[in-house]
């Protein structure tokens, strides 16, 4: 019995036990199929991921070219550096090495924190970036240390980064790149899907563990090349702008930054765009000299600063030097506009040349009187004298006579009040007077410059009709679209938009606006040889009253045959400061004419009153005697001073082949001269043309003289002078001194 009852408890137990295995075997077949055939494709799909590396080729974007094809932006290149946690923690165990110092090392040749490559190794995942764009030498670098130290699970794979190889140089019309190469400002913005192309991929798979499965494998799927982009800027005359502008902005302490444009005015080809100040196209996000000026704490801010408060703060501050004032600022242009409203005038017939004006120094328009610069009136003048002498209470009369229809259907025939269309973001379309309400005051202050907003890029454009013959062009900056194998895929031919005068109108306004500078308020472009044409332009910015203004000057050259214009705008000068247009922003524009002209090849014409001006190429006189070199020196214009007792010259001052003034003076070097070669340039700042070249010559120096008009009326002082006083030079040595007007306004 006892036996029994033992034999069937035993049964029971197994009973018991099979049951409880086959629930467990159901239970665990159950889950496998439902692993298997609910979640297969998921599970799958998460181990392939685990197991494989997909790491994007970016695609070589295009390169950005000036019109010579000088390269201004172009790609260097660089590695992105990866690592598999699994496996470089398997290899740190292997050659008995601590991860903390593995990291502090890598940490060092990447200049990166160790703390961050740490987590990075210790986490559990199949694939983690280290750093992206790494110099070549810092991936060698690196590479060298993995294979001393024998680790694994470290990747390189080549990429690329922007390049922009003048650093500062025209920084607002190229742009930059972020850190994933996409455009976020400027020309690689707007042309992003051009330039960008597509990017490629390298996918590989292997095991978590590092063993190969025999599944392991690597696909390359290759990157499509970007298409480069041409631009219509020369990189000559980019940097003449930018130095000369650059010059003016420090000398005359301006506040609110500055901005010149120079153009082609028979295509609408921009040759140069820049405001100041800049910015380094390699260091987007430095906080320069010029962010501190004018937020002296933003560096202690940023540091207590996170998130969304960091990055409102760090762009307020970028703005001071990525504003393009030539695009996206409007102003009030102030006379400078007093060139189109008398080209609308004499067009529409509103004017004729011999209508004669009156000034007594103020007009009384409505209920408001409207004072004229000169305060003592220009009395009666005729048309050409009023612009020459900018007067308002002329500008008023004459706007009086083209009337509020003529006048708004004029300024938007130059494309005033629209946007111009140029390849660049954030343009303004400026502002203006709405129709219905456009009263007589509106007229009369417009009629001088003020009460309405303009762009410069609208300025130059507009100006450009005006000189060339009377066509509006569409400016533009993008020249070409180039292949990736470079073959021409798009070209941008000049774009007329319109003609808003006639050439007979163009021709006189060109005679008038060159008489503003050999005699008018713009005598401080003067350029003997190129005859520049222009106009001034001073406005005071509202309020009135505050003390604050912006100068201006456009101008363009020859006026005869003009080729290319430039506007010069400088806002606010410091207070104390001279802020007339017609003395601070002509003299900027004239050495911009002056070298882009003389870069061009435009040949100068010097008309019989500048013959004195005329530089002369200097003879060949060494191995000559005293008689014979005076012979030769007279026949080419020039005297001859003589140093030492020798028979023969064997060396001269200026050098054979360069180019003095008519009239100078050769000093012929005999032998046993050469210990008495030394002079020192005397100051001739503030003195008159006369005073300056006597102090010159009776120091043993030539004098070359720059920006006099035989035709000016008033007083020209020296301005600068190249070499500076106290220079220690050879006596003969040519000085070139630069003059300014003092009376010179708006």
């Amino acid at each position: 019995m006892g036996d029994r009852q033992s034999g069937f408890k035993n049964r029971k137990r197994v009973f018991i036990v099979f049951i409880l295995f086959s629930l467990c075997f159901v239970a665990l077949f159950g889950r496998t199929a439902w692993l298997q055939l609910a979640r297969g494709e998921e599970l799958s799909r998460k181990a392939m991921e685990q197991q494989t590396t997909d790491n994007t080729v970016s695609a070589k974007r295009g390169n950005i070219y000036d019109r010579n094809h000088k390269v201004l932006a172009s790609n260097m290149s660089v590695e992105t550096v990866s690592l598999t946690p699994s496996d470089i923690r398997s290899s740190i165990d292997k050659q008995h090495l601590n991860k903390d110092t593995v990291a502090e090392e890598m940490g060092e040749i990447l200049e990166m924190d160790p703390k961050t490559i740490l987590e990075k190794i210790n986490r559990e995942s199949g694939f983690e970036y280290v750093k992206k764009k790494v110099n070549k030498d810092v991936a060698d670098a690196l590479r060298q240390y993995i294979d001393e130290k024998q680790l694994g699970g470290v990747d390189f794979v080549e990429d690329v980064k922007r390049n922009y190889p003048y650093n500062n140089l025209a920084s607002h019309l190229i742009g930059f790149v972020g850190s994933d190469n996409q455009g976020l400002e400027g020309i690689e913005s707007i042309y992003d899907d051009k330039l960008s192309g597509v990017p490629g991929r390298v996918i590989s798979t292997r095991e978590k563990t590092g063993l190969d499965s025999g599944n392991s494998y690597e696909s390359y799927i290759e990157a499509q090349d970007g298409n480069s982009v041409v631009l219509t800027i020369d990189e000559v005359v980019q940097h003449f702008a930018e130095k000369h502008l650059e010059n003016a902005r420090i000398a005359n302490d301006i506040q609110n930054g500055a901005a010149a444009i120079v153009i082609d005015v028979n295509t609408g080809e921009i040759l140069a765009m820049t405001s100041k100040p800049d910015y380094d196209l390699n260091a987007p996000f430095e906080i320069t000299d010029a962010i501190k000026t004018k937020f002296p704490n933003i560096e202690d801010e940023l540091k207590n600063l996170t998130g969304t408060e960091y990055n409102t703060k760090l762009n307020e501050g970028l703005q001071v030097v990525r504003r393009n004032k030539s695009v996206v600022d409007s102003y009030e242009p102030g006379s400078t506009f007093k060139s189109i409203v008398a080209s609308v005038a004499l067009e529409s017939g509103s004017c004729t040349l011999h209508d004669s004006f009156s000034c007594g120094g103020s007009m009384r328009v409505a209920d408001r009187s409207i004072a004229c610069a000169n305060r003592n009136g220009h009395g009666t003048q005729d048309f050409a004298h009023a612009v020459q002498n900018s007067c308002n209470p002329a500008f008023i009369q004459i706007g009086q006579k083209i009337g509020k229809d003529r006048f708004l259907d004029g300024i938007k025939a130059f494309g005033f009040l629209q946007e111009t269309g140029i390849e660049l973001p954030g343009e303004t379309p400026g502002v203006g007077h709405p129709e219905d309400s456009f009263t007589e005051i509106d007229l009369a202050t417009s009629s001088f410059g003020q009460s309405f907003t303009v762009t410069p890029l609208q300025m130059v454009t507009a100006v450009s009709a005006v000189a060339n013959g009377g066509t509006l062009y569409k400016p533009h900056l993008v020249k070409e679209i180039l292949g990736s194998n470079g073959e021409v895929v798009e070209r941008k031919e000049p774009e007329k938009v319109r003609q808003p005068i006639s050439k007979q109108t163009s021709d006189t306004m060109c005679e008038i606006l060159e008489s503003v500078v050999s005699e008018g308020g713009g005598k401080n472009a003067y350029l003997a040889g190129y005859r520049i044409a222009g106009k001034t332009g001073t406005s005071e910015k509202i309020p009135r009253g505050n003390g604050k203004y912006i100068a201006s000057f456009i101008g363009f050259a020859p006026a005869d045959d003009p080729q290319v214009l430039c506007l010069v705008i400088l806002d606010e000068p410091a207070p104390g400061r001279q802020y007339y247009g017609g003395m601070i922003a002509a003299p900027v524009v004239k050495n911009i004419l002056e070298d882009t002209l003389q870069y061009l090849g435009v040949e100068p014409q010097y008309k019989e009153d500048e013959k004195e001006y005329v530089d002369i190429e200097v003879p060949d006189i060494s191995g000559k005697t005293k008689e014979e070199a005076e012979k030769i020196l007279k026949e080419a214009g020039f005297t001859l001073r003589m140093k030492g007792e020798g028979e023969m010259i064997t060396d001269q001052i200026p050098k054979a082949h360069t180019k003095a003034a008519s009239g100078s003076s050769i000093v012929g070097y005999t032998e046993g001269a050469m210990a008495q070669r030394s002079v020192t340039v005397p100051d001739v700042s503030g003195l008159t043309v006369a005073e300056a070249r006597s102090n010159l010559i009776g120091d043993g120096l030539n004098a070359r003289i720059k920006g006099v008009s035989s035709a000016g009326t008033g007083v020209a002082v020296c301005a600068s002078q190249s070499p500076e006083a106290g220079t220690i030079v050879e006596p003969g040595t040519v000085v070139t001194v630069d003059f300014k007007y003092e009376n010179a306004s708006d």
